[in-house]
């Protein structure tokens, strides 16, 4: 599911870069960057959080093929990925001398279409999971994946699935938005406050393990990816006025 994230994102850029004067080469260029640098962020905020399930066996950081037999790499962080993969395509594009923000407007919608997709293999895989619900369409999942084992028979919100929706509908909003925005870098801004508001409220329904939750407010769990989305909220608001309020002056 990551690849098949990566190459319907990759022509989705590809689509919108020509649309941009932008060569299709550089966008390729580009996503081997952000592909590895995504894989590798996403992998080492993981295995930060989790150092004690590696602990005697530590190749299975890196190794396809697990201590236990296990065939692939369970264990990413999206937003570890995420954070990784901006700062590497910054450089990259300084490197190239392209308009960085140009660039990021170009590709975000394609990082929202690649979320969505990918999130359906966190689904098929088990993890990423909710945490138990009397919803409807909550999610019994097997016993031989990591959510069935920790709520063996219970329904769960499908986390996963949740994602993968409000990944499509921001798609469409920044899709819809691009000929239409005042600045450059307003969609990508836009990006970081309407990724971090539903992903901030998707956390305070998923399960996560004691690593991950630093502190607590009364009863409530703060998790690491909760203080990443606000982060990238405020961050985000701050950026949006600021660009609004500049255009505003010029005209």
């Amino acid at each position: 599911m990551i690849f098949l994230a990566f190459a319907a994102s990759t022509l989705l850029a590809i689509h919108r870069a020509k649309a941009n004067g932008i060569k299709s080469d550089v966008v390729m260029d580009m996503v081997v960057w952000i592909l590895i640098s995504s894989l590798l962020g996403a992998r080492l905020t993981y295995v930060v959080f989790h150092l004690s399930e590696f602990r005697g066996r530590w190749l299975d950081v890196i190794s396809p093929i697990q201590s236990d037999g296990t065939v692939g790499i369970a264990g990413l962080v999206v937003l570890g990925g995420v954070a990784l993969a901006i700062p590497v395509a910054v450089y990259f594009l300084k490197k190239r001398d392209i308009p960085t923000l140009k660039m990021l407007d170009i590709l975000v919608p394609s990082l929202t279409l690649g979320m969505a997709i990918g999130r359906i293999g966190c689904l098929l895989n088990g993890c990423c999971f909710g945490i138990p619900t009397g919803i409807g369409w909550g999610i019994v999942f097997p016993t031989t994946c990591l959510a069935g084992s920790v709520y063996p028979g219970e329904h769960l919100h499908p986390t996963q699935v949740y994602e993968s929706l409000y990944g499509l509908v921001i798609m469409g909003v920044l899709l819809l938005r691009s000929p239409h925005r005042k600045f450059t870098g307003e969609l990508f801004y836009l990006f970081l406050v309407l990724y971090g508001i539903a992903r901030f409220f998707n956390e305070t329904i998923r399960h996560y393990q004691s690593s991950m939750v630093p502190f607590q407010i009364g009863s409530t769990d703060i998790t690491v990816s909760m203080l990443g989305t606000l982060s990238m909220i405020l961050i985000g608001l701050m950026l949006l006025l600021h660009g609004y309020k500049t255009q505003q002056g010029k005209t």
